[in-house]
């Protein structure tokens, strides 16, 4: 029996590799055709060629945007691409009466769907690996916009007005998160009811050792000045000690920074927030959603494989674009919502829980699928 796994595995892996090398290549066409016209402003700015040089930059720039994105889809279209494949291969086998010769050898239905759902468990393991080591290195590439394609620098920005765990105000004139710098940083240190009591400003500050070290720091006694009219004279400091490090800096400026992190980064920055006096608890739950959705997601797309088993593992031959569009609205439906319950929040459930309820719903489902399967 090992060589009927060995082809069955084969054929599976070998569905999915060309599924998702064909969904990619579809998905990277179709941002060139319509964006080529930016990649081409942007590579004749770089470049300064002309012609087939010019075409070779645009392509350049381009490439140069997608490749780290490409980490990052396989994640999107992992559940899409598995059930697909188990379709694709099923049919195979229909076609070509596999089925009915494994059938008449005596092995089962589940007998013949093991090297599919092996390979499918060994490749969500590998998306694990993907997830957790190769796309948090890529993060700081995969928030670029086309306007920095071609470029491994996300530039110099200003910092509004914001406040960190502890309630002190920060504003900055430049921030510069490809060196961990701040230009022009401005603190403001308040008491309970929110008044301010110290300023604290700098001409430059470097994350360093757990917090911002200044360059001509100084502190004013501003509640003095206030209170009495009397401003006490500054005084040097060389520090500032605050949970909007270079990381924090990076998910408020960039929207979905947090879902590229792996799970010991979001640990290491859960873990600062609540040693914090006041923790954002805001910021600790939207963490830890996307900690744990990455798992729920993960367990919905197997199960969703598992649900559409029924409509492909057929005893005698049929129509198998019939059996597909019967089982695409429920695998899309349970993917959808895998998507979903991992980025949205569920009122009265933990992040923790609530990102696990497709699994639960879906789990039972599968069961009573397999259990029907005619074998």
């Amino acid at each position: 029996m090992k060589i009927l796994d060995r082809y069955i595995a084969r054929q599976f892996l070998l569905n999915f590799l060309l599924l998702m090398g064909s969904l990619l290549t579809i998905i990277m066409i179709i941002d060139l055709s319509l964006n080529f016209d930016e990649y081409a402003q942007i590579a004749a700015k770089r470049s300064g060629g002309s012609g087939g040089a010019e075409a070779i930059a645009t392509l350049g720039v381009f490439w140069n945007l997608w490749w780290p994105r490409l980490f990052q889809l396989i994640g999107f279209l992992m559940g899409l691409g598995l059930v697909a494949a188990m379709g694709f291969t099923c049919a195979q086998m229909v076609r070509n009466r596999e089925l009915i010769a494994s059938l008449a050898g005596g092995l089962s239905m589940m007998r013949i769907a093991r090297p599919m759902l092996i390979v499918a468990c060994v490749l969500t393991g590998l998306q694990i690996v993907n997830r957790e080591l190769l796309v948090p290195e890529l993060a700081p590439l995969l928030v670029r916009d086309k306007r920095q394609a071609g470029s491994a620098n996300l530039g110099v920005m200003y910092q509004p007005l914001c406040t960190d765990g502890a309630g002190k105000l920060f504003y900055a004139r430049g921030v510069n998160l490809d060196t961990n710098t701040i230009e022009g940083l401005y603190v403001w240190e308040r008491d309970e009811s929110g008044l301010a009591t110290h300023r604290i400003t700098a001409d430059l500050a470097t994350w360093r050792d757990g917090a911002w070290q200044l360059t001509n720091g100084q502190k004013r006694d501003v509640g003095t000045r206030l209170s009495t009219g009397h401003q006490p004279p500054p005084v040097a400091i060389d520090r500032v000690e605050t949970d909007l490090d270079p990381v924090s800096l990076k998910i408020r400026r960039f929207e979905g920074f947090s879902h590229n992190l792996s799970c010991r980064q979001i640990d290491d920055l859960v873990d600062r927030f609540n040693a914090l006096p006041n923790p954002p608890e805001r910021r600790i739950e939207e963490l830890l959603r996307a900690k744990w959705g990455r798992f729920g997601l993960l367990a919905t797309n197997l199960l969703a494989l598992v649900l559409c088993l029924p409509f492909f593992l057929r005893r005698e031959p049929c129509n198998m674009v019939v059996q597909s569009l019967k089982g695409a609205p429920m695998a899309l439906g349970a993917i959808g919502i895998g998507f979903v319950c991992a980025v949205t929040t569920i009122p009265g459930l933990s992040p923790q829980v609530s990102v696990f309820v497709p699994a639960l719903v879906l789990a039972p489902l599968c069961i009573a699928a397999v259990s029907n399967i005619r074998t």
